[in-house]
C-alpha cells in the first residue's frame, strides 16, 4: 500500500463536510472573480460557500490553504489513457512513428489487461495531478472485452471520467452497429450519472462516400457526443469537416482536437455549428499535427479546451499542458512581429486564459459546465489546493494565475476533491495500492517487449535520427565534433 496514515485515510468519511480555510481563491465564476484569504465550505458533496471566516458545521474536517490556490479540478478533454502503459516510450517518435507502431505495426497486440492496466495508472496519475474530470480517448478497444476491461479501470478511480470509445483498427460505421456495442452502453454507461460518461472516438477521413455517416447516426441515436481528430497533417483535412457540416453531423456537443491545419472555411463551419475545440500543444508541437491553433481558433471566437494526448510521449499533467500552450502563442506573436521588422508591444494570451481554458473551458466542452468547471456555490466539489510548504517556489504568491502556469506543478499539488471526497491529501493519494498498479503495468511491458522482440522494441524506441547539412561557412569551422 501507499504510505497513508490510518489518521489521513480516517479524516475524511464520505458526507463530512469540509472546509478549506484561508487560500487564494481561483473560482474561474466571473460574478466572483479572484478572492484572495477566503474559505470554502463542501457540504454534502457540493461548493455551499465561498467566503472570509466562514462559520461551518459541527464535526467539519479542515484543511489549512494557507499560502495555497484553490481552483477547480482540471478537465483534460483528450488522453489516450490506455497508452500510459508504456509511458515515454515515444519520447523521439513524429506522428509517422506513432502512426506506425499502433496503426500498423503493434497496436493490436494490447490485450483488455493491457488496456486495463494503462487506464488504471492514467487514471490515478490524473487525480494525482489535479485533474478530476478526463476524457479517456479510447481508441484501442478492439473487442467488447477491450471496453469492459477500460470502464473497469476508470470505475476503480474515484475520479469522473468520459469513455471515449474507439477502435483504431476498426472501421468505425461496422462497430458502432454490432449488437454488443448497444449492450455494452446498457451494460456499462447507462444510469451511471455524470462521474461516468461516453463519447464515440472516431476520425474523418475524408472519403467522398463519407462511410462514417453510418457512425455520426449511431451517435446521434445514443444521444452521443462525438470527438475526432480534426486538422491532423497528413491525416484529417478540410474535405472532412465540409463532409461532416453537409450532412448535418457538426453539433454544439462536438470536439475537434488539434484542429491545427485547417482552413478559413472550416474554422467558419466549427464557429457556426457551435463546435469546441481540444488543444495539445505539447503534442502538436512535437508531433507534427501543426502548430497549436489558439491564434486562429479566437479569431473566430471558437471554444477552447486543453489536454495532454498520450505520455507515450509527453507530460500526462495540464500545468504542461498550459505553459505549453501560453509558450506557443506568444512565441508565434513574436515569430511572425518579426518577419515584420516590428516588436510585440502587449501580449494577448493571458495566464489567467489558459487557467480558464483548463477548467471552465474543458467542462463547457463536455456539457459539464452546469455542475463543475468553476468554485461556484451549488456546484460539485471538483477542488484543487496548490500548496507546497516545503518549496521555495511556492513564495512569493504575487500572481497567481502566473503561478499556476508559469511555477506551479504536480508535485504541489495538495489536496485534490472530486464530488465532494477527498481524494488525495498533503501530496499522497489516500486509499491506493500502488504496488499492484505497478505489478499490472509491468506485466504489460513485459508482455509488449516479448511479443514484439529486442530488436523491434529497441528500433520502435529509438528511430533512425534526421540528419543536418551544415551550412556554407566563408570562415572556417571550429573542429569540433557534430551533435
Amino acid at each position: 500500500m501507499s504510505q497513508i496514515s490510518a489518521a489521513d485515510s480516517n479524516r475524511f468519511p464520505s458526507g463530512r463536510p469540509v472546509v478549506f480555510r484561508n487560500a487564494t481563491v481561483l473560482t474561474i465564476d466571473p460574478l466572483l472573480g479572484m478572492v484572495e484569504g477566503s474559505d470554502v465550505l463542501v457540504v454534502d458533496g457540493r461548493i455551499a460557500t465561498v467566503g472570509r471566516q466562514l462559520v461551518v458545521p459541527d464535526g467539519t474536517a479542515e484543511i489549512d490553504a494557507t499560502d495555497g490556490i484553490l481552483m477547480p479540478g482540471m478537465v483534460d478533454t483528450h488522453r489516450h489513457m490506455w497508452q500510459t502503459a508504456l509511458r515515454g516510450f515515444g519520447a523521439d517518435w513524429t506522428l509517422t512513428n506513432y502512426f506506425q507502431f499502433y496503426y500498423l505495426n503493434w497496436g493490436k497486440i494490447f490485450r483488455p489487461e493491457d488496456i486495463y492496466a494503462g487506464n488504471l495508472l492514467a487514471a490515478l496519475e490524473a487525480i494525482d495531478a489535479g485533474v478530476t474530470t478526463t476524457v479517456d480517448w479510447s481508441h484501442g478497444l478492439q473487442t467488447i472485452a477491450h471496453a469492459d476491461a477500460a470502464v473497469d479501470a476508470l470505475e476503480g478511480v474515484p475520479g469522473r471520467f468520459v469513455l471515449a470509445y474507439g477502435n483504431l483498427l476498426g472501421a468505425p460505421w461496422q462497430w458502432t452497429k454490432a449488437p454488443e456495442f448497444a449492450d455494452f452502453i446498457r451494460r456499462r454507461i447507462d444510469g451511471r450519472g455524470d462521474t461516468l460518461r461516453m463519447q464515440l472516438a472516431f476520425d474523418v477521413t475524408g472519403d467522398p462516400a463519407f462511410p462514417e455517416k453510418a457512425a455520426f447516426e449511431v451517435a446521434r441515436d445514443f444521444n452521443l457526443p462525438v470527438t475526432t481528430h480534426a486538422g491532423v497533417w497528413g491525416a484529417t483535412n478540410d474535405t472532412g469537416i465540409r463532409l461532416m457540416h453537409e450532412h448535418g453531423f457538426m453539433t454544439p456537443s462536438t470536439i475537434y482536437v488539434h484542429a491545427a491545419t485547417l482552413s478559413e472555411d472550416s474554422y467558419q463551419r466549427i464557429a457556426a455549428t457551435g463546435g469546441y475545440t481540444s488543444v495539445s500543444a505539447e503534442s502538436e508541437q512535437n508531433a507534427g499535427q501543426g502548430y497549436p491553433p489558439t491564434w486562429l481558433l479566437r479569431r473566430h471566437n471558437i471554444p477552447v479546451s486543453l489536454s495532454m494526448d498520450t505520455s507515450v510521449w509527453w507530460s500526462a499533467d495540464l500545468f504542461s499542458a498550459m505553459r505549453a500552450t501560453l509558450n506557443a502563442d506568444r512565441s508565434r506573436e513574436h515569430l511572425e512581429s518579426h518577419k515584420r521588422n516590428e516588436t510585440v508591444m502587449l501580449s494577448h494570451l493571458r495566464a489567467e486564459q489558459v487557467v480558464i481554458w483548463a477548467t471552465l473551458g474543458g467542462a463547457q466542452a463536455l456539457g459539464m459546465d452546469g455542475f463543475i468547471g468553476s468554485v461556484t456555490p451549488g456546484k460539485k466539489a471538483d477542488l484543487v489546493l496548490i500548496k507546497n510548504d516545503h518549496s521555495p517556489v511556492m513564495f512569493p504568491l504575487l500572481n497567481p494565475y502566473g503561478h499556476v502556469v508559469f511555477q506551479a506543478g504536480r508535485g504541489d499539488v495538495h489536496t485534490v476533491m472530486v464530488d465532494g471526497n477527498v481524494v488525495k491529501y498533503d501530496h499522497r493519494l489516500l486509499g491506493v495500492d500502488l504496488a499492484s498498479v505497478k505489478q499490472a503495468v509491468a506485466k504489460t511491458v513485459e508482455y509488449a517487449r516479448a511479443q514484439m522482440g529486442e530488436q523491434a522494441w529497441n528500433e520502435a524506441m529509438n528511430p533512425a535520427k534526421a540528419e543536418v547539412e551544415l551550412i556554407d561557412n566563408p570562415y572556417t569551422y571550429t573542429n569540433r565534433a557534430r551533435e
